[in-house]
């Protein structure tokens, strides 16, 4: 969850960023600029009153207007800048470089020129970006008795103006990223902060689902709203946990307390059978229903006491467990005309109860002999993957539907195809509890060509 929480969180930290950056980096080239404007614009100012008094036209200099020759050339020489005192027809008054015009500064010198004609000092000139290499034009009236007599224009080169834009913007991007690893940081720290609690309540909730109804959720940190959800969710487990438990104490007395009734009935059966007839079809059919019945009631005491019972985990070797398991099945294979066979490595280790394991490998194995017909063959299969052991049981009987396969394990649930053969439909039943206690699990599937395939698996790694 936090993989998909994060990328979120960060994408709007970054938008949030960068839309406070911009604007910030626009103001301050704006702010950059305007400050060399002020200073153009003072200087025009300076030089606009040296040209106030210089309005005559005459072949020979004088005085006032030579100064201003002089400091413009001083001006020119000391920044770099060209400056130049044109007439209101554009011819020269005065200008450094001496042969610099206002037509040299192009078009945004013609347009500042213009704007100075009109009474009025360049004090918004479009924007100079650190892309672009062109000069910053600032122009100023000349003015005597109210009317506009002459326009001083500068003209300065940008580099240092880009540059100093430049670094600003670079610190800018420095503290945006540096906000944006911090804001990383603290989003780890949220993140982790609020699903703390939902991680271990997700923990939780699978250790329940697979069969350790006593797994809680432990105290944890995070929003008040999710700590109330972990303490509902304790209380809802103990309840579910307490009911289970009422219900295996009472199919447990309820098999018990049946058993003595059911000895003294079959007893009271037998005793009946003394008085009739031999072979009398009735008593031997009540006789035969009275042994199911008692075979029933153990098998739902088996199953009380697997579902309750906790697991004796132990680092078990599954391929010797195996063959003797399938060892111990050959007598009654062979007496069925089944063969029995045993594939895969003699040595695989796994996490298991023992006990368990055994009982369950029983179950399935004794279930595929039971359905397999004579010619046929059973084979009992290990595997060793990286995290998990299985022991394949594949048989050559009928095996099941689609329908039934979905079925197939359910509390007293058999084929309708098999109600003739022995047995009270619990034992895949208490076989996967047995293994569930054990963080292991029951699968099935069709065998080809023909058959169920009955996969017992179990973890390689310590609990």
């Amino acid at each position: 969850m936090r993989t998909r929480l994060l990328p979120l969180l960060i994408i709007l930290l970054a938008g949030m960023l960068i839309a406070f950056g911009f604007p910030l980096a626009v103001r301050m080239a704006a702010a950059q600029q305007q400050q060399v404007v002020i200073d153009r614009i003072d200087d025009t100012a300076r030089f606009a009153a040296l040209a106030q008094f210089v309005t005559e036209r005459t072949a020979v200099k004088d005085e006032r207007q030579g100064t201003l020759e002089t400091e413009l050339g001083r001006y020119q020489e000391v920044y770099g800048i060209r400056v130049g005192v044109y007439y209101r027809d554009g011819d020269v008054m005065a200008a450094a470089p001496a042969d610099w015009t206002v037509q040299a500064a192009g078009d945004r010198g013609r347009d500042a020129f213009q704007e100075a004609l009109a009474g009025r000092r360049s004090h918004d000139p479009p924007q100079v970006w650190p892309w672009q290499d062109h000069t910053l034009v600032v122009a100023s009236p000349v003015v005597r008795d109210g009317d506009v007599v002459a326009v001083v224009v500068t003209d300065s080169p940008t580099g240092q103006l880009r540059s100093r834009i430049l670094h600003d913007w670079l610190l800018i991007a420095a503290g945006e990223f540096a906000a944006l690893f911090v804001a990383i940081g603290a989003a780890f720290r949220l993140t982790g902060w609020v699903l703390r609690p939902v991680r271990v309540l997700d923990a939780a909730t699978h250790d329940i689902a697979t069969g350790r109804m006593n797994s809680r959720v432990a105290p944890a940190g995070g929003p008040p709203e999710l700590r109330r959800l972990a303490r509902s969710f304790n209380e809802m487990a103990d309840n579910v946990e307490d009911v289970l438990e009422q219900q295996r104490a009472f199919v447990a007395d309820a098999s018990h307390q049946l058993r003595n009734p059911l000895s003294a009935l079959l007893l009271r059966i037998e005793l009946l059978a003394l008085e009739l007839p031999e072979g009398n079809e009735e008593i031997a059919s009540v006789r035969t229903e009275g042994k199911r019945l008692a075979r029933v009631l153990d098998d739902l005491l088996d199953l009380a006491q697997a579902e309750h019972a906790p697991a004796d985990l132990r680092l078990v070797d599954l391929g010797e467990m195996a063959t003797e398991r399938v060892a111990a099945w050959s007598p009654l294979a062979d007496d069925k005309g089944v063969r029995l066979l045993r594939s895969g490595p003699a040595a695989v280790t796994a996490w298991a109860d023992p006990v368990a394991l055994s009982s369950a490998l029983d179950a399935v194995v004794d279930n595929a002999l039971k359905f397999t017909p004579a010619g046929e063959q059973v084979t009992v299969t290990v595997e060793s993957q990286r995290d998990t052991c299985t022991v394949v049981v594949a048989d050559g009987g009928p095996g099941l539907t689609e329908d039934e396969l979905a079925r197939v394990g359910d509390r007293f649930w058999r084929s309708n195809r098999h109600q003739n053969v022995k047995g009270s439909g619990l034992g895949l039943s208490i076989s996967r509890a047995l293994l569930l206690a054990g963080r292991g699990t029951l699968a099935y599937g069709a065998n080809e060509p023909h058959g169920l395939r009955v996969t017992v698996t179990v973890p390689r790694t310590e609990p």
